[in-house]
């Protein structure tokens, strides 16, 4: 574990901060919430998973092969948590990151099938956050995908509820933020595609809580992060 100058553990916001990731006060602050949910897992050997590596991509209108110099929040991650093994998932190409403990898949997220097969031996993994384009249909095939693999106790976290690509997003669909929000008030998850919702339906037994934050955590503004704890 690193520790600042005056001896005491780096707080993940300094390191977000340093890295130049946009979870931390420049912008998000995610890492205010991060830090207290996962200071327990900081010194054990967790499996690490997040999805989205730098900002910019198709959902951005930049070509999936566009070049890519760094990638801020493995940084972070890695000095976060200094037994962990993370894990990095992205349509662009990271595999020059070579770093000790960092594993790299690229993976297209518009059709499920890809997500499926790019984790299809992947043992379960501790934590994992879904940063990536924020198309609705994406964040929803993802989590179908992912939740399954996510260990008992685990967490899921959804970023950036609030925005939906034009480049992606499919019209009609279910926001996910207002997914979850019906999974508050009901108890069921509701949808466009009576085919998801029972999906989400069916996997709703293994969550032991659902926490929607909202953006720089002030009732007020849009929905902006979820947080999903396992049974």
């Amino acid at each position: 574990m690193s520790h600042d100058q005056n001896g005491l553990p780096v707080n993940l916001t300094d390191l977000a901060d340093k890295y130049g990731s946009d979870k931390g006060s420049a912008k998000h602050h995610y890492t205010e919430l991060y830090h207290m949910l996962f200071h327990p897992y900081r010194d054990q050997p967790i499996r690490f998973l997040e999805m989205g590596l730098c900002i910019g991509g198709p959902e951005h209108g930049v070509d999936a092969d566009r070049q890519t110099t760094d990638a801020p929040s493995v940084r972070m991650w890695l000095e976060f948590f200094p037994k962990a093994a993370i894990h990095g998932l992205d349509v662009s190409d990271f595999s020059w990151l070579k770093a000790d403990r960092f594993t790299f898949f690229r993976c297209d997220m518009d059709k499920r099938e890809n997500i499926a097969a790019t984790m299809k031996d992947q043992a379960p993994f501790d934590i994992i956050i879904d940063d990536a384009s924020h198309a609705s249909h994406h964040q929803q095939f993802a989590f179908l995908e992912l939740f399954p693999k996510l260990k008992s106790g685990g967490l899921y976290i959804i970023e950036d509820l609030r925005w939906q690509p034009k480049t992606y997003e499919r019209p009609g669909i279910t926001k996910t933020a207002e997914l979850f929000q019906s999974w508050l008030h009901d108890r069921r998850f509701s949808h466009s595609d009576p085919g998801l919702a029972a999906e989400f339906n069916a996997l709703a037994p293994q969550m032991s809580g659902v926490f929607v934050h909202q953006a720089r955590f002030q009732k007020k503004r849009s929905d902006q992060v979820v947080v999903i704890h396992k049974r």
